[in-house]
């Protein structure tokens, strides 16, 4: 294949473009926020499930005492009914004394009553200090899935702005080359990444790799207007002056 020395030179120009191009798209892929995000993500959802699970066990306590006041209140209620019967003076012996001891019972059970609610109380004071401090703890979690998202957001919008700018670029660099030098050069970078590279002493600038003696006295030899390929990655060899032939 053939090609104007100067339209082969402009590839440079191309590869360069595509090379930041590339760099916008593994810098998008590989953005620490992204990681960032998914470990505040699950950070979250484990901080929100402990949230959920001590708000449970508040529920569950509240039913609880109210279960139990409301038992208290019921054995006051009889307690209360009994003394009315004993200040009434109109029982008999019998039942003065079935009453007496129905009393001392129900003093027992009240009491009995309101120890247990006293722990009940008890352990939800404690439920409730543990939903404030993970409550808070969700806020935090919360705040730096923000922060990250919010910063890579920033910098895919910067990223977005120096894409689209290559794009243009590009989009006006395409049309210098025939279309056969353009098809080899997206074939080679489709394939190996870099379609273009300056051959600089002998070394290719894509794969790095020196050529040896045998092809560069080849590549000497080819015609200005011939497009040579690295023997070791493919990519189409620019010469300039800085090729040393």
């Amino acid at each position: 294949m053939k090609a104007d020395p100067a339209v082969q030179r402009q590839l440079l120009d191309l590869a360069k473009v595509d090379a930041e191009l590339s760099r916008v798209e593994h810098r998008r892929r590989t953005l620490p926020e992204l990681a960032e995000i998914e470990a505040a993500e699950k950070n979250v959802r484990n901080r929100r499930d402990a949230l959920v699970a001590t708000q449970t066990v508040a529920s569950d306590l509240d039913r609880d005492i109210a279960r139990q006041e409301k038992e208290i209140e019921s054995v006051r209620a009889r307690e209360d009914r009994d003394r009315k019967l004993l200040e009434s003076g109109s029982i008999q012996a019998k039942q003065l004394s079935d009453i007496q001891h129905e009393l001392e019972t129900l003093a027992r059970r009240q009491s009995a009553l309101e120890d247990d609610l006293l722990e009940l109380m008890e352990r939800r004071e404690a439920v409730e200090m543990d939903a404030q401090r993970t409550g808070a703890e969700v806020d935090k979690a919360e705040q730096e899935l923000a922060d990250a998202t919010r910063r890579r957001d920033e910098t895919f919008t910067d990223l977005d702005t120096t894409q689209a700018r290559r794009m243009e670029d590009r989009a006006k660099l395409l049309p210098r080359f025939p279309e056969p030098l353009l098809n080899l050069y997206e074939r080679v970078r489709s394939h190996k990444g870099i379609g273009a590279a300056l051959l600089r002493a002998r070394r290719c600038g894509s794969c790095q790799l020196e050529l040896d003696r045998n092809t560069i006295a080849e590549i000497k030899a080819a015609a200005e207007d011939e497009v040579v390929q690295c023997e070791n990655c493919d990519a189409i060899l620019v010469r300039t002056m800085e090729s040393g032939l």
